[in-house]
């Protein structure tokens, strides 16, 4: 899948909720619907104020032209080896610079993000969710699980389709003596809702489908999946450090 069209189909769960990016939902689900890969998706992913710069930065990095680079996406909402090449400083700076996270976050909060970026933090979405996002003006982040979990990109093996529903087997983060922790697997529903000629819409069982604010994103390999996975734990690791 082009990195313009994937980036869009991870974009849509959190911009349809009003989360993330401009008033524009309608408008982003006929473009993905479309397939189309030009200025319209291009133009609309740029308004997404935390996504775009996250882009930038992993692709600047990296050395790549295109923040629409399909690695470059993979690399922030799965996450690849594209993560470990950015350098610590740099990312520290990309947080005062680019996201002015030291202006939204309190003093103290801060001091524990130098401390989770000296440790190894990477600019993976799920990094993000559970150590800033969390941070600027949320809830409590016991009290805030279940958006958390919503928020963060999951995975889940299909057991069953029907029609536009999809039934997953997927591990929920859950919290055990005070800290965050993926549960056991449970079984969820979720609807298809971005209409395509591809991928969702010919998913089978047995398949495994990545998860966005409980939209079906695309088909992943089980490869993707544990990697996704360890970065996702890493990251639950990380805010553990400080709840």
């Amino acid at each position: 899948m082009d990195g313009i069209l994937r980036c869009s189909r991870y974009s849509f769960g959190p911009n349809r909720l009003h989360y993330c990016g401009p008033d524009a939902n309608k408008e982003l689900k006929d473009l993905i619907k479309e397939g189309d890969d030009d200025f319209g998706l291009t133009h609309l992913l740029k308004q997404f104020k935390t996504l775009y710069p996250y882009l930038k930065h992993i692709a600047n990095a990296n050395h790549i032209d295109d923040p629409f680079d399909s690695q470059v996406v993979e690399a922030y909402w799965i996450g690849n080896e594209l993560l470990e090449k950015v350098e610590k400083n740099v990312l520290y700076r990309f947080f005062i610079d680019d996201l002015k996270v030291k202006d939204k976050i309190k003093l103290r909060e801060f001091s524990w993000l130098e401390e989770k970026i000296s440790q190894g933090a990477m600019p993976h979405h799920s990094f993000h969710v559970f150590n800033i996002w969390t941070k600027e003006g949320h809830h409590d982040l016991l009290s805030d699980l279940q958006r958390m979990d919503e928020c963060r990109v999951s995975w889940g093996k299909v057991t069953a389709v029907n029609g536009p529903e999809i039934r997953i087997s997927t591990e929920p983060m859950v919290c055990e003596s005070g800290k965050f922790i993926l549960g056991e697997p449970v079984i969820k529903s979720i609807t298809r809702q971005l209409e395509a000629e591809y991928d969702i819409e010919q998913i089978k069982p047995g398949e495994i489908v990545s998860v966005h604010w409980s939209v079906p994103c695309e088909i992943i390999t089980e490869n993707q999946a544990k990697i996704l996975k360890k970065y996702t734990l890493k990251n639950i690791a990380f805010a553990n450090q400080t709840i």
